[in-house]
């Protein structure tokens, strides 16, 4: 029996609704890959555009564009150097809708078992985004 193509898209379309999760992981999977290399390069214009506003950091809040630019230094390379720590870090799920990624202190770079720093990414109508930035520790 041969389907048609339309037929084949629609059997693909039921296929991916039934496998939420599956999709949202594949499809963090290549936001990830997208955020951690405009960090490492130091884009800023392409992780200004990968972020959420408002968007926590540190239990207060940055509501702009401009403001996120401003402070651009103190989320990626106060506490941890995110772009060291990005190149090798996984990425944990927390939910099908979170993913969260921990880095250790600048001060100590390879104390991956001490990785306070939590860069948190969640999915939103507008696709998978950067939204808050914590140390769990306080």
């Amino acid at each position: 029996m041969r389907i048609s193509s339309s037929a084949g898209s629609l059997v693909a379309a039921l296929f991916l609704l039934l496998l939420p999760g599956a999709f949202a992981e594949s499809d963090f999977s290549a936001f990830w890959k997208n955020f951690k290399s405009a960090v490492i390069a130091n884009d800023k214009a392409r992780v200004v555009q990968m972020t959420k506003f408002p968007m926590s950091i540190y239990g207060s809040e940055i509501k702009t564009q401009a403001e996120f630019l401003r402070r651009y230094g103190k989320i990626f390379s106060g506490e941890a150097n995110a772009a060291a720590c990005f190149a090798k870090a996984e990425p944990q799920k927390d939910s099908e809708t979170m993913y969260s990624v921990y880095c250790p202190f600048k001060k100590t770079p390879n104390d991956l078992e001490n990785a306070p720093i939590r860069f948190v990414f969640e999915s939103t109508k507008a696709g998978w985004k950067f939204t808050a930035l914590d140390n769990i520790n306080e």
